[in-house]
């Protein structure tokens, strides 16, 4: 494996960590268990920033990487939605459309992947995924000012402005999953 490759595997075995110190770590009490989500929080988002430098740099790109890097990114980023809308900060259906739009994708690319083409990210899907990041940014930002029991006549107003974003990232979600479709139309319409 390379070294991208590695930093893309990374996501993979910290999403259930994430899980499972954001369902179970309470006990550490709220300054380390807080600690822990947002070390975990920051390493996967900072291992989906360099995976692809690191990529580009070595000249190491691949079509493996093309499709275990977004893999990555919705295993890890679903990990932390379902944490979310267990706690009611993620509305239900926004993570089901989520869902929906992931493995409509991922099916896409193995559709491609049969007639041995490797569709990358699209720029839609970039923004889609900055978003998925901002929104669980935010999401983690209230569960600590609720820990912390900071500034709790604030936490009613943030949880609707989390809940916009959510819906902002369903709209973009639908939209980058109707790009991807266009190119899959384009990459497979027959050759003449």
């Amino acid at each position: 494996m390379t070294l991208a490759d590695k930093l893309t595997a990374s996501r993979l075995v910290l999403a259930p960590v994430f899980f499972a110190a954001y369902r179970h770590g309470g006990g550490l009490g709220p300054v380390p268990y807080l600690a822990l989500l947002w070390l975990l929080f920051i390493v996967i988002e900072l291992s989906d920033l360099f995976d692809g430098l690191a990529a580009r740099r070595s000249g190491t790109v691949s079509d493996f990487g093309k499709l275990f890097d977004p893999y990555a990114d919705v295993f890890a980023r679903v990990t932390y939605f379902v944490c979310f809308a267990l706690d009611g900060l993620m509305p239900a259906w926004v993570l089901v459309l989520i869902l929906y739009r992931e493995l409509s994708i991922n099916f896409l690319r193995m559709l491609l992947a049969q007639r041995g083409i490797a569709m990358g990210a699209r720029p839609g899907g970039k923004l889609k995924s900055a978003t998925y990041m901002v929104a669980g940014a935010a999401s983690l930002m209230l569960v600590s000012a609720q820990r912390l029991g900071l500034l709790p006549s604030l936490w009613s107003p943030f949880a609707v402005a989390i809940k916009a974003i959510y819906v902002i990232a369903a709209l973009l979600a639908v939209a980058s999953f109707a790009d991807y479709f266009l190119q899959f139309r384009k990459l497979t319409a027959p050759r003449r």
